[in-house]
């Protein structure tokens, strides 16, 4: 069984980056989705190998998120 992950970098200027592992297709927004609301909004998405598996993807594992946490 494959094990998913998410991975959170808090950068000093308030972004969060966050990173989805071990999820194929665009499932990882399904996974993300409610965190990324009580973050913000998401700026910036950009894919990585495991999106494309399955299924054509049009959303990303990794995202930037405005509205830090404080």
């Amino acid at each position: 069984m494959v094990q998913r992950s998410i991975r959170f970098r808090i950068r000093p200027d308030g972004r969060v980056e966050e990173l989805v592992e071990g999820v194929a297709g665009n499932g990882c927004e399904q996974l993300t989705e409610r965190i990324e609301a009580k973050l913000g909004s998401v700026q910036q998405r950009q894919p990585t190998a495991e999106a494309y598996q399955g299924q054509s993807a049009t959303l990303a594992p990794e995202q930037t998120l405005t509205n830090p946490v404080s």
